[in-house]
């Protein structure tokens, strides 16, 4: 049966996704699917199914497979994607007790999606969606293409999501620690899955992510690489017990952006100490309105509630110096041990177990490369595992493509690079062992090339 979907507007952190209506059991009633178009998915409190002529976003947006409020804003003007894979979706939730994801009328966090494509070549990608975004958040970025290759796909809502995360959990840092949770029990579950409906084990199972997304692929391949044959990611998180992390750049720019605007003498100076190049400043404004305050005091609030005590998420665009418990003041070396020690059961170590492709762009204003990409990529190096990865700091890209659109000029959009990357991971990997480009900073193509769709490594 077809999900119908009640749109709502953009700006919203997910979009409701609402199953048909139910009705009485009679001549208008609509037949049970076939079985081969649903299947048992391991440890999953509820599965719902269905044989689709395409997998893709071109026939998931028609059909109601999909949210597109959910991928809204990652995708620059004029991307093309595949179309045309036929196969089986399969939608549902595993058992828990939070309730932030209201897609399809459940209510229920920890859904899923499982795209399972009739022409199978034998691997899996698993993704967990970047912010706090829903299950849907990279049918566009990651789905698509997997798919149009002959992959399974298997994405996860990573077990809560929107800007509440933090009811999530009875302790700081539960929510961000049960995205882990999740990405494994999903990954092991599909692969299961896979098995059953093939009647084969898949060959290769991939991790690909971006943001937070990517902060789980690092993360999977440091803690579960027996689950993977590799991952990929893009500007991925960082967490790591001291700075930077994500929890003191995005304060700095806060302090620093206000005075910078007013012409303040030393503002300009301060957003370049606190990792915001020269080339980031025509995107300031834009960050400040839209980004750096909502993701401290989303992921402040997760980790370190009691900073401005009773009160939830703190204070938005406070100024500085003004109200107690203001994000913008906060200074993430200065709080006590206890949240240092709930960061570090959240951190990354660099000591992955499997091969690892990261791209960053160096215009990224949401988590400047320098206080990210930049440091993770040493963490692998000094933990000794620098031969199973690569490092590309795409010239020009920022953290989200839809800047594209209001800055063409400046902007390269990243996800054609994370395609080519997943191409260059899936040949690392395979009989062939093709080892990809050594790590780099890619130069922006020529004026008049195709960077919307094309990227080399």
């Amino acid at each position: 049966m077809p999900l119908m979907r009640i749109a709502r507007p953009i700006a919203a952190v997910g979009a409701t996704l609402l199953t048909a209506l139910l009705v009485p059991p009679g001549a208008n009633a609509a037949p049970a699917p076939h079985p081969a178009c649903t299947a048992r998915v391991p440890g999953a409190e509820y599965v719902t199914g269905a044989c689709l002529a395409d997998l893709t976003t071109a026939g998931t947006t028609v059909t109601g497979h999909t949210d597109p409020a959910d991928w809204a804003g990652l995708e620059a003007p004029g991307a093309v994607n595949p179309s045309g894979v036929k196969g089986v979706q399969l939608d549902g939730y595993f058992p828990d007790t939070s309730t932030t994801n209201t897609n399809h009328g459940w209510n229920h966090d920890s859904q899923f999606v499982i795209r399972l494509p009739d022409h199978w070549n034998g691997g899996l990608v698993v993704a967990g969606p970047p912010g706090v975004r829903e299950q849907y958040a990279n049918d566009r970025l990651i789905a698509d293409h997997v798919l149009a290759q002959g992959y399974a796909y298997a994405a996860t809502d990573k077990g809560n999501t929107g800007a509440r995360i933090h009811t999530d959990g009875r302790r700081p840092g539960d929510a961000v620690a049960e995205w882990h949770d999740r990405v494994t029990q999903l990954t092991v579950a599909a692969k299961r899955t896979a098995a059953r409906h093939y009647g084969r084990a898949p060959v290769h199972t991939y991790m690909a992510g971006a943001s937070a997304g990517g902060y789980l692929v690092r993360w999977q391949l440091e803690n579960r690489p027996d689950l993977y044959t590799g991952g990929v990611e893009l500007h991925g998180l960082l967490l790591t017990p001291d700075s930077p992390n994500v929890l003191d750049t995005a304060p700095a720019a806060l302090r620093a952006y206000p005075r910078y605007a007013a012409g303040e003498p030393g503002a300009l100076e301060e957003m370049y100490a606190a990792g915001y190049p020269e080339g980031t400043r025509p995107l300031w404004e834009w960050h400040y309105r839209n980004q750096w305050d909502s993701l401290q005091r989303i992921m402040r609030e997760e980790i370190d509630p009691g900073y401005d005590g009773d009160r939830e998420a703190g204070f938005p665009f406070c100024p500085a110096g003004v109200q107690p418990g203001c994000d913008t003041d906060y200074v993430y070396a200065d709080r006590p041990r206890r949240v240092h020690r709930t960061v570090e059961r959240l951190s990354l170590t660099g000591r992955i177990g499997r091969p690892l492709i990261t791209l960053q762009g160096t215009l990224d204003t949401l988590l400047p490369i320098s206080r990210s990409g930049d440091v993770y990529a040493r963490m692998v190096e000094d933990s000794g595992r620098g031969g199973l990865h690569r490092y590309y700091r795409i010239a020009d890209g920022t953290h989200s493509d839809g800047l594209a659109a209001p800055f063409p000029q400046l902007v390269r959009p990243m996800s054609p690079c994370l395609r080519t990357a997943f191409d260059a991971l899936t040949a690392w990997t395979g009989p062939g062992g093709t080892l990809p480009p050594p790590s780099r900073t890619v130069p922006r193509p020529a004026p008049g090339s195709d960077t919307v769709n094309m990227c080399s490594l």
